[in-house]
């Protein structure tokens, strides 16, 4: 009883940690986005430009958590938590020296992308200290580490009106390097994990045969993808479309993103008791009606605003159950590979419908038809979900 009491204890204090990681890193790897008016502003940069610079750092925290997993599943979440929190420290920086030149922004936005990468170490890492019944919840509450989104989303243009653009990338910094040391002094890795010692390239090939990881990762790519899409563009959305100040679209986005981060655990902990499939679909429908309303425009505060909490609420869900059902369907010696080629197709999710959206509202002024296209996206992968998931199945084998 005694050994099974320090178990749950430590798999409770190590969910706690990295968490707190994930968030920190998330908030790192969305520094460019609520500071996209500022951007827009001194740089004089069109829709398109500015689109692009809120999307670039997507791109590697996308990719990025392909080799992510693997080293997770190869040298264990403690290391990588650490790797993760410490190597986030130089694009930060450069982001902050970058203000003042767009290519330069470019450059330094892309390699922030590596602060993404941290959703593919802690998925493995706490998974691997549950057990199955409770790894809904785990993955649930590890994921609302995203809410380092609505951190950023809120502080960091305070931060920067307050202390200025670069000591506020400085004061990133020694957060990041705190949580570094934090993370290899006091995180475990669970008892009954052992490191993979197959080569990564075969185990990366095994990983892509599985019918499984594409199906996830379709799933994931509207729920995850929709999530950090609107939490990159929606201060630029609320700044065009209704003519808010950058502080008060943080505001806006930082409630957005809280919402979500508040489903993202409900989901894994509702995807325990009823089933992740009808909380995924309960996701993908919900969000599709959402984004139908949206194209109309509605007036700022009570109608859209109601509309866009409860798109966050939906896509939170979502992003919850597809994680349950990767918990459900996969191996855990295969969860770490699978997570990193998931999460790279959420990533990938968020990537393009900035890049849409921005194109959408230089062509027509409004954002209708890019509304328009995520309800149509996300009622197709509800229905695909609906088709391959209805029937009980196994996990897939080794």
């Amino acid at each position: 009883m005694g050994t099974a009491d320090a178990v749950r204890r430590g798999a409770g204090r190590n969910l706690a940690l990295a968490t707190a990681a994930f968030a920190l890193t998330f908030w790192a790897w969305n520094l460019i986005g609520p500071l996209s008016k500022t951007y827009a502003d001194d740089l004089s940069l069109n829709p398109t430009q500015t689109s692009v610079l809120v999307a670039f750092p997507v791109l590697v925290g996308a990719i990025g958590r392909i080799p992510a997993g693997i080293l997770t599943d190869r040298f264990g979440g403690r290391a990588m938590l650490t790797a993760a929190c410490f190597v986030s420290i130089v694009p930060v920086l450069l982001v902050g020296l970058s203000g003042g030149s767009y290519p330069a922004l470019l450059a330094s936005g892309f390699l922030l992308g590596l602060a993404g990468t941290s959703f593919a170490v802690g998925i493995p890492f706490v998974n691997a200290w549950y057990p199955p019944a409770r790894r809904g919840f785990a993955t649930g509450v590890f994921g609302a580490g995203m809410g380092g989104t609505a951190l950023s989303a809120f502080l960091t243009p305070r931060l920067v009106d307050g202390m200025g653009l670069l000591p506020t990338h400085l004061l990133m910094c020694a957060a990041l390097a705190v949580m570094g040391f934090v993370c290899w002094t006091f995180a475990r890795n669970a008892p009954q994990w052992a490191p993979t010692t197959e080569p990564a390239l075969p185990r990366l090939k095994g990983v892509m045969r599985l019918k499984v990881t594409w199906q996830m990762s379709l799933l994931y790519a509207v729920a995850f993808g929709g999530f950090v899409a609107f939490s990159t563009y929606l201060p630029t959305m609320l700044v065009t479309a209704y003519d808010l100040a950058q502080t008060e679209a943080g505001l806006r986005t930082a409630g957005f993103s809280l919402a979500a981060v508040v489903a993202r655990p409900a989901g894994g902990i509702l995807s325990d008791r009823v089933g992740p499939l009808k909380i995924c679909l309960t996701s993908f429908f919900g969000a599709a009606i959402m984004a139908v309303l949206l194209s109309f425009e509605p007036p700022l505060e009570v109608p859209a605003g109601t509309c866009f909490v409860l798109m966050a609420l939906f896509l939170g869900l979502g992003t919850g159950g597809v994680f349950a059902l990767v918990a459900e369907k996969v191996e855990p010696a295969r969860v770490g590979g699978v997570t990193g080629i998931v999460g790279a197709a959420g990533g990938l999710g968020g990537y393009f419908p900035p890049l849409v959206m921005g194109a959408v509202y230089q062509a027509r002024g409004d954002y209708s038809v890019a509304l328009l296209l995520l309800a149509l996206t996300a009622l197709l992968v509800g229905v695909f979900a609906l088709r391959s998931f209805r029937r009980p199945k196994d996990a897939v084998p080794a």
